[in-house]
């Protein structure tokens, strides 16, 4: 055992505290899990990690496998019961092992990367579920989440119907020829406006709703400049509720930039729940009839 307690010292050095002990611990598990698993040997005690990962096998009526989820899976509201095992990209091998999970699904993007190659490291299964933020993505979810599962039949037939909703919702903006533009904001540390650029869920999301993203010529999460901000000219500011503190409306409309647009003018702000609005999983056909309604009022066709 010393040779390992020294190593186990190294680490928590390197990589701190709670990873080191994880890497120690992880070195005392049998072999290492088969790369490239798609389907899990037994899939009794699942710890499903991000939320729309949970939302689907909730939505496929899979939910006794779940034995854990992570703090993003707050919906259905059955899946609060569930053992939390930590935000999704700060999680501890050790709170994910405590479950004594059969198998981990998570979605791509969780971490941090330490971590998650602990987990891979330990006999247990670990298959990622890969993160597109359109149409097609919401989709290979599902068929990856029911093969997993060993539900392939279930997984085609919950595919077709969310197929069937997203393009009858996104009909609803298509003859719309006059787009808003959309600002993204996902924070106001010390008045500056940290917007989404591309590659991103909100700038997905602003798409599929008919919109267009105010920003661009950068990929994901940026501080703007006030000019910047004014340049963008935004008719809509959409902003996430319990995502963490959110700029109010006074906030918000306080900042010159901001109050130099479009937006700011009409003092238009939308607020949605974050796990809902950036979810893509199940319920983002809905997410895009509320948002066009909210963007587009009676132009968008129901």
């Amino acid at each position: 055992m010393a040779p390992l307690l020294k190593r186990a010292r190294v680490f928590r050095t390197t990589l701190g505290a709670a990873i080191g002990l994880a890497l120690a611990f992880a070195a005392l598990l049998p072999a290492r899990a088969a790369e490239g698993t798609e389907v899990f040997a037994d899939p009794s005690k699942i710890a499903a990690i991000g939320g729309s990962i949970t939302e689907i096998v909730f939505a496929l009526g899979e939910q006794d496998r779940l034995v854990a989820r992570d703090s993003t899976s707050r919906y259905p509201e059955a899946a609060l019961k569930l053992p939390d095992v930590g935000y999704m990209r700060q999680l501890s091998p050790e709170g994910v092992l405590s479950v004594n999970p059969s198998g981990i699904l998570a979605l791509h993007g969780s971490g941090p990367k330490q971590a998650v190659d602990v987990l891979k490291k330990t006999s247990i299964p670990f298959i990622e579920v890969p993160e597109r933020y359109d149409h097609e993505g919401i989709l290979e979810k599902i068929h990856i989440v029911g093969k997993a599962l060993g539900v392939d039949a279930k997984a085609d037939a919950l595919a077709a119907e969310i197929d069937a909703k997203l393009k009858a919702a996104e009909k609803q903006t298509a003859s719309i020829k006059e787009r808003k533009r959309v600002l993204f904001v996902l924070s106001m540390q010390g008045g500056k406006i940290l917007a989404s650029g591309s590659e991103t869920a909100a700038d997905g999301i602003i798409k599929l709703s008919g919109g267009v993203n105010a920003v661009d010529g950068y990929s994901g999460y940026k501080q703007l400049s006030d000019e910047a901000v004014i340049t963008a000219k935004p008719d809509v500011i959409l902003i996430m509720n319990n995502a963490g503190p959110a700029a109010s409306d006074d906030e918000l409309f306080a900042n010159p930039a901001i109050l130099s647009t479009p937006a700011g003018a009409a003092r238009k702000v939308i607020r949605m729940d974050g796990g809902y609005l950036l979810g893509f999983g199940p319920r983002t056909a809905d997410v895009i009839h509320d948002l066009a309604a909210s963007l587009y009022g009676d132009q968008a066709a129901d």
